[in-house]
């Protein structure tokens, strides 16, 4: 069980690690506005999500579905494990619906951008809608680790 617990807590330290990490370099390019740099960052970002937020999140799921198991823990009602387990199915409704479709129209409308030297309209509304939607699927995995840690109901 031990090691099931390590291997949770790591999956959730590579999840959250880079959703906020990717949001930090994307706010910092952005602010840049370079157009080349603004692209090789979301290029970055979709690759980070790749490599380090899916695996992260299959490590929570599986860790989470065994340790549940073994301790016993019931998911009918409304408790702790549930809300959790509703706030994480949004937060991956969110990052897979919205967030990834708007990355690869970031990476494309900012590939055109390096064309004509200037941050394009799409590009600004996309990263607007991408700053909005990806506040909400960061913070819902902030709540999920609170809940998960006091195990208040």
């Amino acid at each position: 069980m031990e090691i099931l617990l390590f291997l949770h807590i790591v999956g959730v330290v590579i999840f959250l690690g880079n959703i906020i990490t990717a949001a930090f370099w994307k706010i910092r390019a952005d602010i840049n506005g370079t157009p080349s740099f603004i692209h090789q960052t979301v290029k970055n970002v979709m690759l980070a999500d790749i490599i380090f937020t899916l695996p992260g999140l299959l490590i929570i799921i599986v860790s989470g579905i065994l340790l549940a198991m073994q301790a016993g823990y019931s998911i009918s009602g409304v408790n702790w494990l549930t809300l959790s387990l509703i706030l994480f199915a949004l937060t991956g409704i969110v990052w897979l619906a919205i967030l990834i479709p708007l990355q690869r129209k970031m990476i494309h409308s900012s590939y055109q951008s390096i064309n004509t030297g200037a941050i394009s309209k799409e590009y600004k509304l996309d990263s607007r809608n991408w700053a909005i939607y990806g506040i909400t699927a960061t913070l819902l995995p902030i709540v999920i680790l609170y809940v998960m840690i006091s195990k208040g109901f």
